[in-house]
């Protein structure tokens, strides 16, 4: 029996162990907060199972608790031990496995009542965050006026406040859902979810804030044109206020102080007129921002003010134009005669300087001094052409004279005085340029007619058997000096143009040529008959007697042509310079006949002729060097020719220019009349091409500086300083002094030149309110930008050609073949103009776009200037034709 009931408890204790050990190992496995909200509810569901099976372990410990007392009332004292320390065990396992399944269950419960809370929150917190965004979503609504925009504004903080508020909500969702991420690691809660919550907020805060804003401005600029508007009021009304003091019939004011008091309403008015215009501005901005009913009330309060300045500046306007008609008529005459004795004196003083800077000299003048006069009367011409406008203006002014009462004789006489002295100076400017014409031309033909006096004492000496050796030599060394001359007159082919007109230049020119080559052939006839003279005498010498003189004169011209390297100073020492190498290359010509006549005496002498190849070959070589060097002289000469002359027109023009509006710096600003600008502007407007010349002239000067002396250089450089010091001064001069005119007219010339400036300003759109406005700027902004992409294209390719151009004239040529290279890629570039031109006439067309713009203006300058370097490249002769008249031809000026 002791045994038996032994054995039930051992049994049960083993039960209740096995059980406890199972329940034990079910929490451990669902002992876990981590993963989705269905499985922590999954695991809560098992624990509270577990929990409900507790009265079972309980009812298992009673149990045991029955079969041990039972079991130690039968068994000894050692198997108590035994038995009890069971018990313990048991106890201490069941205290154990009850304590876990309370704590596993109520941390899991507790964290799925945390994580329902949480969503419960989180659900409020995005209704709210659609019922703002539905709030905020629409459009703002316009309003009809500004207390309406105020109410609006108002609404719009509210909302912006309850939006702030919620940012209270917000922090503690996010530290609830970093609590439950930490416990339960899902990645509704984790860094992702609470970046997208706060991302969902801060939209929310920025839209409310941006609302504010915008509502704030749109409020705050409606308050701002309304305080405007009654001030605009206000000021109206105290102009009106005064004006009819001025208008009165009671008024005691003289007329004097009532013009002075209705100038200077007129000026408040004009003052009131830009307000206005300001306030239009105003209006169309907070137009844009109001209902169409408010729209229509702004525009009609607008209209209201519009109308009553209008009628203000009418009734002003009128009574101002009353008062002026009797001073004007008072003092028209006065102003009319002082106008016109002012520009008589100001007519007799430009004609008595130009009178006197004619040369009335009877010396005898050189060629230079005889084209110094030709071209100062030309350019007197020029200015008496000038003048005619101001004799007719004078008779124009004399008659507006006629219209008064008042004796007009007086001015009469002095108009027919001053008209007879303009005549006088304008005939003797003629005569005298018709003399230094006709003086100039014999000079001219002089060269001419000695040659062909000359020629028929050559032609009589070539024909004589047995001339002289010596008169062979006079007459090779007169033709050396005819050469010279003729070479000297085929330079001036510009100057022979401009004095006796192309036609008969071209034919003089021809007959000069012509000369040239008679003398060309004379000469190496005479050098022939020289030659045979000299063999003659060479044939009584042996061959050493006749080689060493060859030699000698071989050495003499290397001599020569090496003293020849140095630049020269100025433009008559590279003429001189030419000659003397074209008196070289003459000298060379006699040596090869002379060669060939020496020749003769070597027929059978090898060594001999072997001293006579070498000597061959050294004349060929300095052949060749004396060809480059005259091309090279030739080049510099025509170079610095032409920059002279282009040089010397340009000052003439800058000098009388300067000496015509140097004659208005004097007269008195408030008697500049309308004609006086004109003439003022329509010299101006002669600068844009005379400014491409000046840059024309300072690149010639930049060829002539590069094959000049260092003193030479410094002089071109110093004429070229002068030059631009005359341009700035000149231009400063006109433009200073049409400034000058055009601010400080007289009053009723000032408001004729509002009214006209007002007209072409702004005319009857100016102030009206296009509906279509905006459409018409975007279509405005479109077009100014395809031709900024037009601008640019062009500017780049211009670029491209210019660099082309500039890396061809940098080659020095030294052949022909290079010279046919260079002209075959000039030729190329010529092909690319049209394709400019095109370009070009596409950016004129976008004019009304850009109007006069700066950029326009410097292009349309840089693509004449590249067309006229390139058109004179081509014309040049390096690249132009190789016959030795067309070397000296002009580079034309035209663009």
């Amino acid at each position: 029996m002791t045994q038996q009931l032994q054995d039930e408890f051992d049994s049960s204790v083993e039960n209740a162990e096995a059980w406890m050990k199972a329940i034990q190992e079910r929490l451990s496995i669902n002992d876990n907060t981590k993963g989705p909200r269905s499985a922590l509810e999954a695991r809560l569901r098992e624990t509270e199972k577990i929990r409900d099976l507790e009265p079972e372990g309980t009812l298992k410990m009673d149990l045991i608790l029955a079969k041990a007392d039972a079991a130690l009332h039968c068994i000894s004292e050692d198997k108590k031990h035994e038995v009890l320390s069971k018990l313990r065990h048991i106890k201490a396992l069941w205290e154990e496995t009850a304590i876990y399944i309370t704590h596993c269950h109520s941390r899991i419960e507790w964290v799925w009542l945390h994580w329902s809370e949480y969503l419960k929150a989180q659900d409020e917190f995005y209704i709210w965050i659609h019922n703002m965004r539905v709030t905020l979503e629409p459009d703002i609504e316009l309003q009809l006026g500004l207390k309406e925009k105020q109410w609006q504004l108002s609404h719009a903080q509210v909302l912006l406040n309850d939006v702030l508020n919620q940012s209270v909500l917000l922090e503690t969702l996010l530290e609830e859902a970093s609590s439950l991420f930490n416990r339960i690691g899902d990645p509704s809660v984790d860094e992702d979810a609470q970046m997208k919550m706060k991302a969902e907020y801060e939209s929310i805060r920025e839209e409310a804030q941006s609302r504010v804003k915008l509502l704030e401005k749109i409020t705050e600029e409606h308050k701002k044109y309304s305080a405007n508007i009654n001030q605009f009021q206000s000021w109206l009304n105290g102009v009106t206020e005064r004006l009819n003091c001025c208008i009165g019939e009671t008024t005691k004011s003289s007329a004097e102080d009532r013009l002075k008091a209705l100038k200077e309403i007129a000026k408040n008015i004009r003052n009131g007129a830009k307000k206005l215009k300001h306030l239009e501005n105003q209006c169309a901005d907070v137009i844009q921002n109001t209902s169409p009913l408010g729209a229509e009330r702004l525009k009609d309060e607008l209209d209201e003010l519009r109308k009553a300045l209008e009628k203000l500046k009418l009734l002003s306007n009128e009574e101002e134009q009353r008062l002026l008609k009797i001073q004007q008529s008072e003092s028209a005459y006065k102003s009319q005669a002082r106008q016109l004795e002012a520009d008589i004196q100001e007519f007799r003083k430009g004609l008595q300087k130009l009178e006197n800077d004619l040369d009335t000299g009877e010396r005898e003048k050189t060629e230079d001094e005889f084209v110094a006069q030709w071209r100062k009367c030309n350019a007197t011409r020029a200015v008496l052409a000038a003048e005619e406008s101001k004799v007719e203006r004078l008779k124009a002014q004399l008659k507006e004279l006629l219209r008064f009462s008042q004796d007009v004789q007086p001015h009469a006489d002095s108009v027919i005085s001053a008209i007879r002295e303009y005549q006088s100076v304008k005939g003797k400017t003629s005569k005298m340029s018709t003399d230094a014409e006709t003086q100039l031309s014999k000079l001219f033909q002089n060269p001419l007619e000695s040659f062909e006096q000359w020629k028929l004492t050559v032609q009589m000496l070539l024909e004589t058997p047995d001339p002289a050796l010596d008169q062979i030599e006079a007459a090779l060394a007169e033709s050396s000096q005819f050469k010279e001359k003729l070479m000297t007159l085929q330079l001036k082919k510009d100057l022979l143009t401009n004095i006796l007109g192309e036609e008969k230049a071209k034919s003089f020119l021809e007959d000069v040529a012509e000369a040239s080559k008679e003398r060309e052939i004379l000469h190496k006839n005479l050098l022939q008959r020289k030659s045979k003279l000299q063999n003659l005498i060479l044939q009584y010498k042996d061959f050493d007697a006749a080689f060493a003189p060859l030699q000698k004169k071989l050495f003499a011209i290397k001599a020569k042509l090496d003293l020849e390297n140095e630049p020269q100073p100025n433009l008559l020492g590279k003429k001189t310079q030419l000659q003397r190498l074209q008196m070289i290359q003459d000298d060379l010509a006699e040596l090869a006949i002379q060669m060939e006549e020496v020749e003769k005496l070597v027929q059978s002498n090898a060594t001999h002729r072997h001293e006579m190849n070498q000597l061959m070959s050294d004349i060929q070589a300095l052949k060749r060097s004396l060809e480059i060097m005259i091309q090279q002289s030739e080049e510099h000469v025509q170079k610095h020719w032409a920059f002279n002359d282009k040089l010397s027109d340009l000052q003439q023009w800058i000098t009388a220019t300067t000496e015509k509006i140097g004659s208005y710096q004097g007269a008195d600003v408030m008697q500049s009349n309308e004609s006086r600008v004109a003439n003022l502007e329509r010299w101006l407007a002669e600068f844009p091409d005379k400014e491409i010349q000046l840059h024309l002239v300072e690149a010639h000067g930049q060829l002539v500086m590069e094959n000049s002396s260092p003193e030479e250089t410094a002089h071109v450089q110093a004429e070229l300083d002068q030059l631009k010091e005359s341009w700035r001064s000149l231009k400063e001069m006109a433009t200073g002094l049409l400034k000058r005119w055009q601010l400080n007219r007289p009053m009723a010339d000032k408001k004729n030149i509002i009214s006209v400036d007002s007209r072409h300003k702004s005319g009857p759109v100016f102030h009206s309110l296009d509906l279509n406005h905006k459409q018409e700027k975007t279509a405005e902004g479109q077009r100014a930008s395809s031709h900024l992409k037009l601008l640019l294209d062009f500017e780049d390719w211009l670029q491209g050609e210019n660099t082309k151009l500039s890396k061809i004239l940098a080659v020095n040529l030294s052949s022909t073949e290079e010279i046919k290279t260079r002209h075959k890629e000039l030729e190329e570039l010529q092909a690319h103009v049209p394709d400019g031109q095109r370009r070009f006439e596409d950016l004129l067309r976008f004019h009304p776009v850009i109007g006069n713009s700066e950029d326009l203006e410097d292009l349309r300058y840089r693509w004449m200037l590249y067309k006229s370097k390139l058109k004179e490249s081509m014309s040049s002769p390096i690249t132009g034709s190789s016959e030795k008249p067309d070397r000296f031809r002009k580079r034309p000026e035209n663009l």
